[in-house]
């Protein structure tokens, strides 16, 4: 296709409102579960019936252990870390957008995608909105939890990575197989560095007071949420996405997060932002428009005959850069 269809605009915003609140729901969790624990839990609720009802995805295991590892290993084990140690809500669903820079310069160095120069420009304005509102919020978090925030957005940017190769390797697959699946690869991992870290019995712990305290039930349907809404729903319709189009088209999509974070801590958590903060996320909108909507070159008709006029935005820069086996 020659631009982003209409359908995967409204998918790339539903997931971004999933995402946003999703924040919330990891500081619900956050008070009653401990932080490597809390992720091993969110993945463990899907992955057993995954093994039992889901078949597996047809992709490269390599692919999937990257998509695992980066998206479900790495980020939530330093957000939900960062969080913990202080990391206020809104400002950690925007530092962990640096997942769309990372994503953009890791789609064009190991897998060679070529940017438009708008989509550079975009891309560039929709960070700078992000600076601002960082160096605003910075003086509200120490620097462990930022550092800890930045590393789980460089560890969603490689999942960003082995989901986008899963799909150009794969044609035919489905997303949603790809992203349940996915979720079983982070559970025993989180589970061992749980007990390393915070205790072989904590975790356990605080899952069999969960119905006997106060903050029980509540983090209960916060992991629910994220289970569910954010991680089936919402990045299932990422998956599909990353697996379409380029990553550095998709990518600046997650810069629009934050805005639904701030906003949402804002108004149940309290977390006011400056006026300095609007204008950043009214940046960030502006810029991940205008890199999401850029048109594609023209490809060549060698090209439409071979991959259908409906695939060549999304085949192009993948098959210069790795012709088909």
């Amino acid at each position: 296709m020659d631009h982003v269809t209409t359908r995967d605009r409204l998918f790339g915003l539903t997931v971004v409102v999933l995402w946003g609140l999703n924040f919330l729901a990891i500081r619900i969790g956050l008070d009653h579960f401990p932080p490597l624990f809390f992720a091993a839990l969110r993945f463990a609720v899907i992955a057993v019936p995954v093994l039992v009802f889901i078949p597996r995805p047809a992709v490269p295991v390599r692919w999937l252990l990257l998509y695992g590892a980066g998206f479900g290993i790495a980020q939530f084990a330093f957000l939900f870390t960062a969080m913990r140690l202080g990391m206020p809500t809104g400002l950690a669903s925007l530092v962990l957008q640096s997942s769309a820079p990372f994503t953009v310069v890791l789609g064009a160095v190991l897998l060679r995608e070529r940017l438009r120069p708008v989509q550079i420009a975009g891309l560039a304005v929709a960070v700078l909105g992000m600076t601002i509102i960082g160096a605003d919020r910075l003086a509200h978090a120490t620097l462990l939890p930022v550092l800890l925030t930045l590393a789980g957005g460089l560890g969603w940017a490689f999942g960003n990575i082995g989901a986008r190769k899963a799909g150009a390797d794969s044609p035919g697959f489905d997303p949603l197989h790809l992203t349940l699946w996915m979720s079983v690869v982070p559970v025993l991992p989180l589970l061992a560095l749980s007990m390393a870290v915070e205790g072989p019995a904590s975790g356990f712990a605080a899952l069999g007071s969960a119905f006997a305290t106060e903050t029980g039930p509540p983090a209960l349907i916060a992991v629910a949420y994220i289970a569910v809404l954010a991680t089936v729903c919402g990045s299932g319709l990422w998956t599909y996405l990353m697996s379409r189009y380029p990553a550095g088209t998709v990518a600046p999509l997650s810069l629009l997060v934050p805005v639904v974070g701030i906003a949402a801590a804002w108004l149940v958590l309290d977390e006011q932002p400056t006026a300095t903060a609007l204008l950043g996320g009214v940046i960030v909108i502006g810029g991940a428009f205008a890199a999401t909507t850029a048109p594609a070159r023209r490809r060549t008709a060698t090209h439409d005959a071979h991959r259908g006029a409906a695939d060549i935005s999304d085949a192009h820069d993948e098959v210069v850069a790795h012709p088909r086996r």
